[in-house]
């Protein structure tokens, strides 16, 4: 049995130095239908929709300097400190989702400056839910952009990525589109179906637990990033990831009596 050969061009459309690229078409639908799912968050609670235009604005600024920066502090800071001008330059790709993620609280905490119709852990327990559907699919667009490649692979559906190689490899990035993907679908059908919304951080615990616990398992069958992680007993994502599962399981332990705290 042949291996796939994926060899999809990453632009949808050059026009000279303008690019319309796979990878920003799935960035932005994630953002649109987050937006969308935090409308029907809103409206089901009966809360103020003009202020998810404030929301989303700083979640997306927020989201792409932080991945940036934490793909530029985290992974190559020797380069990019004698390089300063290069590190707006996110179009050369580069992007790390530890860092994204640290931008997606900072952009909560700024929202909540100025809106204060709800707690933080309570607006973060919403926001997880389509932030877990725009991870899977930024990860698609890591898929069409042939990046975050896994190891060889013998596996019958592992993909010659052919603008890379001609190894068969594991498709990590689609194993975390999916792990994204289950655990957002289960946690939508939750919020409408269940008691879950009712217990601050249970929900974002859930999210950051088993999605960090995915990735932390799935890095076993990525290659290393940067040459330096071939030195660590476990790569950065890993190393990475390890608090961010003790954090969302302490919430989702901690969820019962902060909501009690919050009912008082």
């Amino acid at each position: 049995m042949h291996p796939l050969v994926w060899n999809v061009d990453p632009d949808i459309l050059s026009l000279g130095a303008f690019h319309l690229r796979w990878y920003g078409l799935f960035f932005a639908l994630g953002f649109f239908l987050g937006y969308l799912i935090m409308t029907q968050f809103y409206r089901w609670e009966e809360r103020p929709l003009e202020n998810l235009s404030d929301l989303f604005l700083y979640l997306f600024l927020c989201t792409i300097i932080g991945a940036r920066l934490g793909h530029v502090f985290l992974y190559q800071p020797d380069y990019f400190l004698s390089h300063p001008w290069e590190i707006p330059m996110i179009w050369q790709g580069g992007l790390a989702s530890h860092g994204g993620f640290a931008g997606v609280m900072i952009s909560l905490y700024l929202y909540l400056r100025k809106h204060r119709d709800m707690s933080f852990i309570e607006l973060a327990d919403r926001l997880a839910i389509p932030c877990l559907l725009a991870a899977a699919l930024i990860r698609v667009g890591n898929f069409f952009n042939s990046e975050i490649l896994g190891t060889p692979s013998n596996l019958p559906w592992a993909i010659v990525f052919a603008r890379v190689d001609d190894i068969p490899r594991h498709p990590a990035m689609l194993y975390e589109a999916a792990a994204y993907f289950l655990v957002f679908c289960a946690l939508y059908v939750a919020y409408w179906k269940t008691t879950i919304i009712q217990f601050p951080g249970r929900v974002f615990g859930t999210t950051i637990a088993t999605c960090f616990l995915a990735r932390f398992m799935i890095e076993f069958v990525k290659e290393n990033q940067v040459p330096f992680e071939s030195r660590l007993p476990l790569n950065m994502g890993q190393l990475l990831s390890i608090p961010f599962i003790l954090l969302g399981v302490y919430l989702i332990y901690a969820s019962r009596r902060m909501s009690q705290t919050l009912a008082r």
